[in-house]
């Protein structure tokens, strides 16, 4: 499995998005680590680049179903981790649900 957080540097919810994708990861009893990439970097592949931040991808899909909507700050729905997927939003992604 494939798992990477996306995000730009100085983005206020990554650190937030972050926590929450290593306790969704710690809930399903999986390694806890994944690929942080920096959107804005210039050697990112192009498919990386225009992910809003933070965004969490499983095996390239986004864990809230969205799609590249350019470098901006990700809104999501109300989460244990402000600025974050939901923790079952997370979950049921990496559980292949």
């Amino acid at each position: 499995m494939k798992i990477q957080l996306i995000s730009f540097r100085g983005c206020p919810n990554v650190g937030n998005a972050r926590r929450a994708l290593r306790q969704a990861l710690a809930s399903l009893d999986l390694e806890e680590t994944f690929e942080e990439v920096d959107s804005a970097a210039h050697d990112t592949p192009d498919d990386l680049r225009f992910w809003g931040s933070p965004t969490v991808l499983i095996n390239g899909v986004d864990v809230a179903g969205g799609t590249p909507s350019g470098a901006s700050c990700r809104m999501y729905p109300p989460s244990e981790f402000p600025g974050a997927p939901p923790l079952a939003m997370i979950v049921r992604r990496l559980s292949g649900t």
